[in-house]
């Protein structure tokens, strides 16, 4: 019987242990930033051990970084984690991506962009959306603090090994449909947990026609489904992205060579299989306090079947039989690891080209890395969006978490790009509702949501 992706990729890496127990695998690249280091630094120097492999090991400031002024930090605790992380780095010898400097930006950006990131690897990070790197045909996941510590010690982790799951999608994406709505299709479908347990491929036509950036969008949100770890196998775009990058393969004829033997075989077996039909999806928007709680943009919202429910509508302000044209939005928020690249940018600018944020609204763009926001302003998308009334920021997670001044107001509602819609995740009391960038953008010159499959979107008209 042939193999998956996954089972090519953890074969590869383990070290020590039996099938169906824990085993060690080799992590080949270790992400860290300024939020889930500092205590695994300070283990390593209660024991006095160095970092293991600080050639494997890079950092970048994301989590804490204002993106109105970046060198005023004005949070004390953020400031402490910020000078810790400058600080560690240096006497462990680990690269970083310093605040203000030209790689600097979110992590699961960071990865990519630098061409770190590659097919074949283990790349684990102290974070949950790690499974973002996935989309390069790696194996990717979040860990804790203590496994943190370990990784730096001994560049090595246990893990047990997951089942496996494909998710197969096949055709084409309607206009006005993105992969943001793809992933929270299945959310909203599935469930927050029908990952658990496993470890998910996506596959299809459709996958292998979506972009680099659009495949970072799908597997960074598998977390958000239950799945520890989210890929998709490594193709011609996957090579042709980490292609003459910083970090890419010297030798990149025969790291290809090797990336070719990845993908999961025409007969491998999958534990659980999921079908979609591209062709069917639609614009989606969520309207609870977890990202299963979406529906269609032409559609209502739905009667509450148990408690979890009738909190969220208390939380949000929202009922029963409502659509998500009869919110209120305040805030619009296009940024972070899931949406935060450049051609995301350009579709959100294409639909505000020439347009006037609706008053009341406080719109911001935040790119998720300095080199997206330079190349956008090349672009001069920047001017675009300020002419528009936007809020052009500094590169960070910003708006994602509310770790920093980028906070929405209690009670107000968010249109936002991120990955998460909990309880004050953007700020105490926040109602967040999470959409693809379109769709936030043509929220920021309505003052509500809109089906960004009408004609008027599409061609960018009035």
């Amino acid at each position: 019987m042939g193999k998956t992706l996954f089972d090519k990729l953890w074969e590869r890496h383990v070290i020590y242990g039996e099938p169906g127990e824990p085993q060690l695998l080799y992590v080949d690249l270790h992400m860290i930033h300024e939020v889930t280091s500092p205590q695994a630094f300070e283990g390593l120097r209660e024991a006095g051990q160095k970092v293991r492999r600080p050639d494997r090991t890079f950092a970048t400031m994301d989590h804490n970084v204002p993106t109105k002024d970046i060198f005023h930090i004005t949070d004390l605790v953020a400031k402490k984690q910020m000078d810790a992380l400058q600080k560690n780095c240096q006497e462990f010898g680990v690269t970083l991506c310093n605040n203000g400097s030209e790689r600097q930006g979110i992590v699961h950006m960071v990865g990519p962009e630098t061409g770190l990131t590659q097919p074949g690897k283990i790349v684990v990070c102290g974070d949950s959306h790690t499974a973002t790197h996935g989309a390069f045909g790696a194996l990717a996941f979040g860990i804790g603090t203590s496994e943190v510590e370990h990784v730096f010690a001994t560049q090595t982790i246990w893990q047990q090994k997951p089942k496996s799951m494909g998710i197969k999608i096949n055709g084409q994406l309607p206009k006005g449909v993105y992969a943001k709505d793809i992933i929270l299709y299945l959310i909203a479908t599935y469930g927050v947990d029908f990952g658990v347990g496993y470890a998910v491929e996506f596959l299809g036509d459709t996958i292998t026609c979506l972009s680099m950036e659009e495949r970072m969008t799908i597997c960074n949100m598998a977390i958000e489904g239950g799945a520890k770890m989210g890929m998709m196998a490594p193709d011609k775009k996957t090579y042709e992205y980490v292609r003459g990058r910083e970090f890419a393969p010297k030798d990149i004829t025969a790291a290809i060579a090797d990336w070719q033997t990845l993908p999961t075989d025409a007969d491998a077996h999958f534990d659980r299989v999921i079908e979609v039909d591209a062709a069917q999806l639609v614009p989606f928007v969520t309207w609870g306090t977890n990202p299963e709680m979406g529906i269609p943009v032409t559609g209502q919202f739905p009667q509450v079947k148990d408690m979890n429910d009738e909190r969220a509508y208390q939380y949000m302000g929202l009922s029963a039989g409502q659509r998500p044209a009869d919110i209120d939005l305040g805030y619009v928020f296009i940024g972070s690891c899931t949406n935060g690249r450049l051609s995301y940018l350009e579709e959100a600018a294409r639909i505000v080209k020439g347009k006037k944020v609706k008053s009341g609204i406080t719109a911001m763009v935040v790119p998720g890395s300095r080199p997206v926001r330079h190349a956008a302003e090349r672009m001069g998308l920047d001017k675009i969006f300020k002419e528009a009334g936007f809020e052009w920021r500094e590169p960070g997670c910003s708006m994602c978490l509310g770790m920093n001044p980028d906070q929405v107001p209690e009670g107000v509602h968010c249109a936002s790009t991120s990955n998460r819609n909990f309880e004050g995740r953007q700020g105490k009391g926040a109602r967040t509702h999470l959409c693809s960038p379109a769709m936030a953008a043509a929220a920021a010159v309505t003052g509500t949501f809109v089906d960004v499959r009408e004609e008027m979107w599409l061609d960018g008209s009035n």
